[in-house]
């Protein structure tokens, strides 16, 4: 498996590419404040006529997802568009209005509310009388585990519900602390012989959306070639990249805390995945 690129900016690749689609937690704040050298860095990128597209697997719509940047420190002018999970979701729901819904993992947080379905007029059960499973996340992320839903996800097993996920991410970090998200109950429930709708990254339909968008601004098709992606994770922002024929830069700064000897740590942590980056750096910066 050959080793990342490490560059000191992404001014130093920066003319490799058109546009950029950029994870947000993680990358571009941590759900507490915002990393100014990676808004600064996607700014200048748009100034030097690049676009960006923020792609987050936040399971609520976009207009939930920016209204919190500005009160973060987020520059409104790090962006072009940006696209979540919940959107791609929201969709997907859109389409069974006919079916009743079991939801999983409701309360009152930003990050996962009635935005997410709003409007929608759908029909909400038990899991006895669904055809489908929308797990949202925890119902309480400070305390709970993925493992304490395995009895309350066995009805819907028992029933053949397909479950869509809303938020495919395993955990995300606030602030200092990893809290657990929806995809570590869709793993559970893939375990136990369910059948998951991944709206979210690594899977396509959420950078078919982002892709559409950015050519959209373009007024003209991009090519793969010429399209970065920037995240965090290896099991969503890299495999997802590599999947839809991107390159990808992995920052630092999110999931995991590295040490001092970051270049190894790197290529040993995408190896623990069997992913490849095109490069890697401790945080993006221009």
């Amino acid at each position: 498996m050959t080793a990342p690129q490490f560059p000191n900016g992404l001014s130093d690749i920066a003319g490799r590419y058109d546009a950029i689609l950029c994870d947000v937690w993680g990358v571009i704040h941590n759900g507490r404040r915002a990393f100014d050298e990676a808004c600064n860095a996607l700014a200048s990128f748009r100034q030097d006529g690049g676009r960006v597209c923020l792609i987050t697997n936040a399971p609520v719509p976009k207009a939930q997802v920016v209204s919190y940047f500005e009160p973060m420190g987020v520059r409104a002018d790090a962006f072009d568009d940006c696209v979540s999970s919940g959107d791609v979701c929201r969709e997907e729901l859109s389409r069974r209005r006919d079916q009743k819904i079991w939801r999983m993992g409701v309360d009152s947080s930003w990050d996962r509310d009635k935005h997410l379905y709003q409007g929608l007029g759908l029909d909400f059960t038990g899991p006895q009388h669904a055809d489908l499973l929308l797990c949202i996340g925890l119902r309480d992320q400070a305390n709970d585990a993925p493992e304490d839903y395995r009895e309350e996800l066995m009805p819907g097993i028992e029933r053949g519900l397909p479950m869509l996920c809303a938020n495919p991410d395993k955990q995300v970090r606030v602030g200092n602390r990893l809290i657990w998200c929806a995809g570590a109950l869709a793993e559970i429930y893939e375990e136990m012989g369910g059948q998951v709708i991944y709206p979210g990254k690594p899977h396509a339909a959420i950078y078919n959306v982002a892709l559409s968008r950015l050519e959209a601004l373009a007024g003209a098709p991009l090519s793969r070639g010429r399209i970065l992606c920037v995240g965090d994770s290896p099991s969503t922002d890299v495999r997802g990249a590599s999947r839809q024929g991107f390159d990808s830069l992995y920052v630092g700064t999110g999931l995991k805390e590295h040490g001092a000897d970051f270049e190894t740590e790197v290529v040993d942590l995408l190896a623990s995945y069997a992913e490849q980056a095109t490069y890697a750096m401790t945080g993006l910066r221009w």
